[in-house]
């Protein structure tokens, strides 16, 4: 019999310092967002968060990365999927109070799928 959660597919865009706090939780965790932060955006599709990473976070950064993780499916489902701007510009809003919880729901680790410089 087969136990698999199933899980939903999403990416992160980050810079250099983000990834860091990313790895010393070992891959498994995002770290809690800064005051002037209250949401924390992953981002439901790679094209997307490969933009993000390469024209935003080298400029901002000197570094972009992109992200993949998996979240089980039925905890994920209650952030509907936003439109920030155009049709393939979606992402979900997760309120900073609410991250652990998101952290919790994480099935596996965090990888680093692209790498800008």
């Amino acid at each position: 019999m087969n136990s698999r959660l199933a899980t939903t597919t999403l990416w992160r865009p980050t810079g250099p310092k983000e990834l860091e706090l990313v790895r010393e939780l070992e891959w498994r965790a995002w770290p809690p967002r800064l005051p002037e932060q209250p949401i924390f955006y992953p981002v439901v599709n790679e094209d997307y968060a490969i933009r993000i990473a390469r024209d935003w976070n080298v400029r901002y950064d000197g570094a972009g990365f992109v992200t993949r993780f998996e979240v089980e499916s039925g905890f994920v489902a209650r952030y509907p999927v936003q439109q920030a701007g155009g049709r393939t510009i979606l992402e979900l809003w997760v309120p900073a109070e609410e991250l652990d919880d998101f952290n919790a729901h994480i099935v596996g680790t965090i990888d680093v799928v692209h790498e800008f410089h």
